[in-house]
C-alpha cells in the first residue's frame, strides 16, 4: 500500500514538472490560441532549453517560444533573438520567402511572441533564433499548409 502511494505521488509530481514547461495558452491581444504543428525544441547534444510553436487564433497565425522555468530560474545567460511567422511556397520549398510578424527578444525573456499574422491561407511554421551566451540556435517548427 505504502509503495502504490509512493509510485502515485512520484507521478503526480513529474507530471507537474513536465506539464508546466511550456503552457501558453493566449497570444497578445488576442485570448486562447490553438496550436498547430508539432513542438519544436531549441537544444543540443540531448538537452532542451526552450520550447517553440505555432498557433492559430483571432483570424491569425503566432509564432511562440518559451524558455524552460528550469533554465530560465538557474540564471542560464541566454536571449530569444528573434521570433516570427516564415512564409513557404509549399511544404517542399527549400527556403522561406517571408519572415512576417517579426518580434525581437532582450536578454532572458522567458516568454516571446511574435505580431499575429494575415497567413492562416499560406503554408508557415515558427521560427526562432535563441542565443544561448555561446552559440546561436535556429529552430522552427514543421510546415503547415
Amino acid at each position: 500500500m505504502k509503495r502504490t502511494t509512493f509510485v502515485a505521488a512520484a507521478a503526480l509530481l513529474l507530471g507537474v514538472a513536465t506539464a508546466g514547461q511550456a503552457q501558453a495558452e493566449s497570444a497578445p491581444g488576442c485570448g486562447p490560441v490553438t496550436q498547430i504543428g508539432r513542438t519544436a525544441h531549441v537544444g543540443d547534444h540531448g538537452q532542451q532549453w526552450a520550447s517553440v510553436k505555432q498557433f492559430k487564433g483571432c483570424g491569425k497565425n503566432w509564432a511562440y517560444v518559451y524558455t524552460w522555468s528550469d533554465v530560465h530560474n538557474g540564471g542560464a545567460p541566454y536571449t530569444p533573438k528573434l521570433i516570427s511567422i516564415e512564409q513557404w511556397a509549399h511544404k517542399d520549398a527549400t527556403e522561406p520567402y517571408g519572415h512576417p510578424g517579426l518580434e525581437k527578444g532582450r536578454y532572458r525573456q522567458q516568454e516571446l511572441w511574435s505580431r499575429g499574422t494575415n497567413t492562416l491561407n499560406d503554408c508557415t511554421s515558427a521560427y526562432v533564433e535563441w542565443y544561448s551566451g555561446a552559440m546561436t540556435y535556429r529552430v522552427r517548427t514543421d510546415i503547415r499548409c
